[in-house]
């Protein structure tokens, strides 16, 4: 099992949250650098020296791009078990982690969800802007899940191809995954986990804003039905 770690100008949380699953696990990790530049240098080569593979772009990419970078690299390797999507800045925790590739061991051909529950101390607009994208998205495709924005996912080591392929190269690809789903055959599991909100984020790790407006825009064009103007509807 490989723990993919997407990272954009990340802070010593990254090397805590490393030597942490190390600690319970044997797993591989791979942290894909997105661009961050040479000020985050120490941080990566951190991760590096404990063990961990690092990918660099030479520039920011996108969310979207750094997974499919790793998860093209998974696939070179010929990783057989599967892969676990984790973020970097601390909001999932290694337990958790580690229940997501329990369950993709369990469950071949699905996509495995971390899914949050918004109990307790959640800010009100992530609280706000994770109940109209779970409505939006069981409204177009029929299928109610808890949390749609979740980053915390797991997949076996056979949906590789697919995931090389779906279009996206920023926030929108996971939103892109949860659309197409269906159609080529994966069926969603939720697992629960810890909702974990912290009270500062000086860095960039993918995201400063609960719900990134782009990760939104494919699933408003799936529900909303499309315009065609009048002269094509029109008869002769």
């Amino acid at each position: 099992m490989t723990i993919l770690i997407p990272s954009y100008e990340p802070d010593e949380r990254l090397i805590g949250l490393v030597h942490h699953i190390q600690a319970i696990s044997s797993c591989s990790i791979l942290v894909i650098d997105d661009g961050s530049g040479e000020g985050y240098r120490d941080i990566f080569n951190a991760v590096r020296e404990a063990g961990c593979t690092v990918l660099t772009h030479s520039r920011n990419q996108g969310k979207g791009r750094a997974l499919k970078t790793g998860f093209a690299y998974i696939r070179q390797i010929g990783e057989t078990d599967g892969v676990v999507c984790a973020d970097s800045d601390g909001q999932h925790l290694p337990k958790d982690i580690m229940s997501i590739a329990h369950a993709v061991n369990e469950h071949r051909h699905h996509i495995i969800l971390g899914s949050r529950r918004f109990t307790g101390k959640v800010p009100m607009r992530s609280r706000f802007g994770n109940a109209v994208t779970r409505m939006v998205y069981s409204f177009s495709t029929g299928t109610p899940i808890q949390d749609t924005q979740t980053g915390l996912r797991g997949y076996s080591a056979d949906m590789l191809d697919w995931l090389c392929g779906i279009p996206g190269e920023r926030f929108e690809y996971e939103m892109n995954m949860l659309l197409e789903a269906k159609a080529a055959g994966y069926a969603l599991l939720e697992v629960p986990i810890e909702t974990v909100y912290l009270q500062r984020i000086n860095h960039r790790i993918f995201g400063r804003w609960p719900i990134p407006p782009e990760s939104t825009t494919p699933l408003l064009n799936s529900a909303l039905p499309p315009v065609v103007p009048p002269y094509l509807t029109s008869s002769c």
